[in-house]
């Protein structure tokens, strides 16, 4: 191979192979000089500087440069901290537009900013990839967003203890497409699967002086790069291929793919962290530096950096990344860490950010689902409701209410939320609809991976993250649960009884609900993390899914609720309810107390007992047949009772329905009763109104 390169072009950026060699690119505008450093087998190096620099871009192209090979650049520039110059060759950096990396990262002194000692034995390498895939007939599902039901999982977790998943397959890109894991997904009804990170990443340095690592991943280095810890079939290129076969596997069973993305900040942390790409390359061109001290970095994030969005490489390589991902590996959508952060132009939050102009007229990236966290760390960040056309949002505001209408009946927070609870069970209309956007906007949930799974939620009142090597400071201790002082396990079957009905009524709540349902993977068979909330260092049996001991009755009630959900159009508007009556004085939707009289505007300040019945008309609802004739749905009435005993109900009189039949009751114990006029403490009563 050629010790010189030849001039080669500036874009695309990154390492790209054409058959006979490599075209290399990487943007560092303040760099003096840029080195590809060809990484060998038996541990030497060699090292090419790229002649060319064109608009602040460094490239070149080396003959014979193919597939399969380590790389990696080193880069030269003034060392001056104090002013956010951090260029230090003894660095091996990572290619920001690699489509693959091996390795781990090492806590050793050489990968600091302060080191003159080689990095490259402990850092992470850059792979040439080239992966023609047959994709065949592969097509993205489409599915609207107003009839998805998202499933959040991790890729590693999900499958780890799966008893149906070859072993050597757990953990891995492949053993979520194993056809026994695809089948509880299809079994259960999801439309989506939402991905923990699968951006390369690496584990914090403190994490690893601890002896754990970060199992969430949000810590990601490489943007175009699938991590390659979560591959079967090997790091150096073929955990792309891997990655494919798995979306064209959940394509095939009508499931969509949606990945959790970190373009907020990265795994290089504040000025302390370790050195791995960006900050090698060019500090102040990719990360926004404390104007008082350049030397520190603006953290938004509170992982210790924010990317500069307000840069347009930044952007374009944002922009780029998630390209890649839509157009080479099919995904169909993003949910976007900490969103704030990226809308950000100097301080504020701005909707009218360069991110959001881009994005709504990228061709590509403008056709996917896109999904916001809608806050960050920084002043002004909870953005709920705020976020322009084209994005859903993660709704925090359903999450809190509707915990706390279950969790705290009597309370202040559930009276609270019990005034609250009409605008969450709707669609939020009081967020979204002043933006122009439906009730699909609302991306509702109770519990994420973040926080306590939902077996948890009802069975502990504080956190107990000790595994964590903390003290258990960290995380919120954000359960609104009252279990009597009574936590963990348990054989009082009183108290058994109290959790596992908070637990199927808030399923069906969220199930029931306008919007966008989101599931933690897990929770429809009651997994545990036994009280730890903040499960991210936990790589082990407390975060992965516990299948021997799933609860069946549980995970039976969730697919009869999701399949539910698909066959009835009023479960999953389209548009905001109205309140509107049809000729026959039936309302599209209409509120009653617990005697059957239509509320008022001050029955939702009386609260006692805590017990709510809606009524939902299927002929309001604003769908038509494929030749344009009007579709009737069945008409609802749901009755929610929060409290601690069962109360006695009537039912909404003329012009409503008289005659119901009970679809489901999350107690158990209405079954084979017909329709009741009784609703169990802490239960969701679902009657269909007969024609």
């Amino acid at each position: 191979m050629t010790q010189e390169t030849w001039p080669g072009l500036p874009y695309p950026l990154g390492v790209t192979w054409d058959g006979e060699g490599c075209n290399v690119a990487v943007f560092a505008e303040g760099a003096e000089a840029i080195d590809l450093c060809l990484l060998h087998d038996d541990g030497t190096e060699t090292a090419i500087p790229l002649q060319e620099n064109t608009f602040h871009t460094w490239h070149g192209y080396l003959p014979g440069m193919a597939p399969g090979t380590r790389y990696g650049f080193r880069a030269h520039g003034p060392h001056d901290p104090e002013k956010g110059l951090r260029w230090n060759p003894h660095k091996l950096l990572v290619d920001p537009y690699a489509r693959a990396l091996c390795g781990e990262l090492h806590d050793d002194p050489s990968v600091f900013d302060d080191s003159d000692v080689d990095s490259s034995p402990h850092v992470p390498h850059s792979v040439v990839v080239h992966d023609p895939f047959p994709w065949g007939d592969d097509h993205a599902p489409r599915t609207p967003l107003a009839d998805s039901v998202v499933y959040e999982l991790h890729v590693k977790g999900f499958t780890q203890r799966h008893p149906d998943v070859p072993e050597h397959l757990r953990g891995t890109y492949a053993g979520l497409a194993h056809p026994a894991v695809i089948k509880h997904l299809t079994d259960l009804g999801v439309t989506a699967v939402e991905l923990l990170p699968v951006h390369h990443f690496v584990s914090e340095i403190a994490l690893l002086r601890r002896g754990l690592t970060n199992y969430w991943g949000y810590n990601s280095i490489g943007y175009f790069a699938p991590h390659a810890a979560y591959s079967a079939s090997g790091p150096r290129g073929e955990q792309v291929g891997e990655f494919k076969s798995m979306v064209r596997a959940l394509h095939r069973a009508g499931i969509e793919v949606i990945l959790d993305v970190v373009y907020n900040h990265t795994a290089e942390g504040d000025e302390t962290g370790p050195t791995l790409a960006f900050r090698g390359i060019d500090n102040p061109a990719y990360y926004r530096l404390d104007d008082a001290d350049p030397s520190r970095y603006v953290d938004y994030t509170g992982c210790g950096n924010t990317l500069d969005a307000r840069q347009p490489h930044v952007l374009q390589l944002i922009m780029d990344s998630l390209r890649y991902w839509v157009t080479e590996m099919h995904v169909d959508g993003f949910r976007f860490d900490l969103a704030s952060a990226l809308a950000r132009s100097m301080h504020d939050v701005d909707k009218l950010s360069a991110f959001f102009d881009i994005v709504q007229q990228d061709p590509v990236v403008s056709r996917v689902k896109l999904i916001a966290e809608p806050w960050d760390v920084g002043p002004g960040g909870y953005q709920v409701g705020e976020f322009p056309p084209l994005w859903a949002e993660w709704n925090g505001k359903y999450r809190d209410t509707v915990r706390d209408f279950w969790l705290q009946p009597g309370s202040d927070g559930g009276r609270s939320a019990f005034r609250d609870l009409g605008y969450r069970l709707t669609g939020s209309s009081d967020l979204y609809e002043g933006t122009g956007r439906g009730p699909s906007a609302s991306v509702n949930f109770v519990t994420a991976h973040d926080g306590f799974t939902l077996a948890d939620l009802v069975s502990y009142e504080h956190k107990h993250n000790e595994a964590n090597g903390e003290d258990n400071r960290d995380g919120t201790d954000d359960n609104r649960s009252s279990n009597g002082g009574v936590e963990g396990p348990t054989d009082d079957v009183a108290v058994r009884t109290v959790r596992a009905r908070r637990q199927r009524s808030l399923l069906a709540t969220l199930l029931l609900s306008s919007g966008v349902p989101m599931l933690t993977a897990g929770d429809e068979i009651g997994r545990t993390q036994h009280g730890n909330n903040n499960a991210y260092c936990q790589d082990n049996e407390i975060s992965w899914v516990d299948w021997e001991g799933a609860d069946r009755d549980l995970l039976a009630l969730t697919c009869r609720l999701i399949h539910l959900r698909h066959g009835s159009p009023v479960l999953r508007q389209r548009a905001f309810f109205e309140g509107h009556a049809d000729a026959s004085g039936v309302k599209d939707i209409a509120w009653f107390r617990a005697d059957g009289t239509e509320m008022d505007e001050s029955d939702w300040y009386d609260v006692d007992p805590p017990v709510l019945q809606v009524f939902l008309s299927g002929n309001a609802i604003r769908t038509r047949g494929p030749r344009g004739e009007r579709v009737t749905d069945a008409s609802y009435l749901i009755q929610l009772n929060a409290g601690d005993t069962d109360v006695a109900v009537t039912r909404p009189g003329k012009p409503y329905p008289r005659g119901y039949a009970l679809a489901l009751d999350t107690s158990g114990t209405l079954r084979g009763k017909g329709a009741t006029g009784a609703v169990p403490a802490q239960t969701v009563v679902l009657l269909q109104a007969r024609a």
